[in-house]
């Protein structure tokens, strides 16, 4: 059957469904696991092309209720009107969901040459990784996200990152469409094979999760203490740029800083642009934020915007400084900026669209990723969504970070699932480099995660909060973190070799 009839769009649509229920925060996690095999079934026997709309109709319904929350944002806050808004998400929904059609494509495209499981798995990573680089990259929620709460299973990420936990959630999900939609008893010895090789695999991963959850356990840990407070201020949106309220939003920290005196803290986190200001000019509002430190006498971890003048010209940096009572330690510059919250590309040619962040022209991108130091600790700052690419933070590691730090402002999302996917993703950058993390947003989730994944402590959304945690530090750099992306890559070769070699073959007969 060459066209597409209802059952199968009903099927496609179902497995777009089910994947935007397997992450946070519905966090059907266990529902990943069967998630592509209704779109299996519904491009079985079909055509190259058949096989490509129903992938993009199952990319399109997963893309389209995952990231909704772009029209709260673009809406809200950019004085787009809700069509527009709509329109916006529908082209990146269709843009993202090309990935899912072309796994589709692929997979029914060399169907002559029979489906096997770990050519599926390989595709689909290959697909997510290229989708972390291509135009800047937008890896929102790639599959593997969707386990985040699952320890002992996602301790493997310190070795192949989360492309790891994609392969194997893609592995068992063709071996099940498989055992049940495909079985063939000509083909019983290979299928004998695949399924166990499959579950040995998964039982391996297990068995090294729980040995490494053992091993990492805080108890267990050597090496130094940190007392660590983040500061959650909720600062409305709205009035968050507010020049009248820049006062008001320092005596809310300053306040809620002082509330951790007694915990002694070394060092208070406050969140992504805190200080609505250009900190560096030291106005007598900056002299509020060396105040916060002396009352507590701790080191304070804030976001401001920056500027550097060159000549004729300004640069903008959205910025996280460190600083005693007294001094200035360090700060670093955001490197990968969001398109159109920080900057508009292609701005010539949509003058109609305009930034999210009032705060000044658009932002530059930081020079490096380096961390931030002090004379007793090096922090890798990730601002925003930096924490959604893995390449950042594993920077920071073999620079000899001890800390990871992820400031943001959430404040953007409303009470949308988008706080609590930004979460879910940042777990991973703890296990792949072995590194505890403190994470303060704005309006929440504010959390510390430990080295090996375990979110300890965490905030409501839109509540003003304070968290305090001793934590141990390391510096223990793993394989991912000194690798990097070495699966996935070997992953994408593979994948193109093996495609170029099929269509070379299937072209000489």
């Amino acid at each position: 059957m060459n066209g597409i009839n209802l059952k199968d769009a009903g099927l496609a649509g179902l497995s777009g469904l089910i994947l935007t229920a397997s992450f946070s925060p519905i966090g059907l996690d266990w529902i990943a696991w069967i998630s592509l095999i209704p779109l299996l079934v519904s491009i079985k026997d079909k055509s190259s092309i058949v096989a490509l709309r129903l992938g993009l109709l199952a990319g399109l319904c997963h893309y389209l209720t995952l990231i909704y929350w772009i029209v709260v944002v673009l809406s809200n806050y950019g004085n787009i009107s809700l069509i527009l808004s709509l329109g916006v998400l529908t082209l990146l929904s269709l843009y993202l969901a090309l990935y899912i059609a072309f796994f589709a494509l692929i997979v029914i495209g060399f169907k002559k040459y029979g489906l096997s499981p770990f050519w599926g798995a390989s595709v689909w990573v290959a697909l997510e990784y290229a989708r972390t680089h291509i135009m800047t990259g937008f890896p929102w929620c790639l599959l593997g996200y969707s386990q985040y709460s699952r320890l002992p299973l996602i301790q493997i990420s310190e070795i192949s990152g989360v492309y790891g936990i994609s392969f194997i959630i893609v592995l068992v999900n063709i071996v099940l469409y498989k055992i049940f939609f495909t079985y063939n008893p000509t083909e019983r010895k290979l299928m004998a094979i695949e399924i166990t090789l499959t579950f040995f695999l998964v039982g391996f991963i297990l068995i090294y999760g729980y040995v490494n959850l053992r091993e990492k356990a805080d108890t267990n840990l050597e090496g130094k203490g940190l007392r660590a407070v983040i500061i959650q201020g909720n600062i409305d949106q709205s009035l968050k740029w507010n020049p009248d309220f820049q006062e008001r939003t320092l005596a809310i920290y300053n306040k809620l800083s002082g509330k951790s005196v007694d915990f002694r803290p070394q060092i208070i986190i406050w969140p992504e642009t805190a200080v609505p200001f250009f900190f560096q000019d030291r106005s007598y509002l900056s002299k509020e934020v060396f105040k916060a430190a002396k009352i507590t006498n701790s080191n304070i971890l804030f976001g401001s915007p920056a500027y550097v003048k060159d000549k004729d010209d300004i640069f903008y940096y959205n910025r996280a400084y460190i600083l005693s009572e007294n001094r200035v330690f360090d700060h670093y510059d955001k490197v990968h900026l969001v398109p159109f919250g920080e900057y508009v590309p292609l701005k010539k040619y949509i003058p109609f669209v305009h930034r999210l962040v009032p705060a000044a022209g658009d932002f530059s991108s930081g020079k490096e990723v380096k961390p931030i130091n002090t004379p007793d600790l090096r922090i890798g700052v990730l601002i925003c969504f930096e924490a959604i690419f893995p390449d950042i933070s594993r920077k920071f590691a073999i620079q000899g970070a001890e800390l990871i730090v992820n400031i943001t402002n959430d404040a953007w999302f409303g009470h949308t699932s988008a706080p609590y996917q930004h979460l879910s993703m940042a777990v991973f950058r703890c296990i792949e480099n072995g590194l505890p993390m403190a994470r303060a947003a704005n309006t929440g989730i504010s959390a510390f995660i430990l080295a090996n994944g375990k979110i300890v402590d965490k905030s409501g959304l839109f509540v003003r909060d304070v968290l305090k945690k001793e934590i141990k530090l390391r510096q223990n750099k793993t394989f991912y973190s000194q690798s990097g992306d070495i699966f996935a890559i070997l992953i994408l070769i593979i994948t193109i070799i093996r495609s170029l070699w099929i269509l070379t073959t299937t072209r000489r007969r």
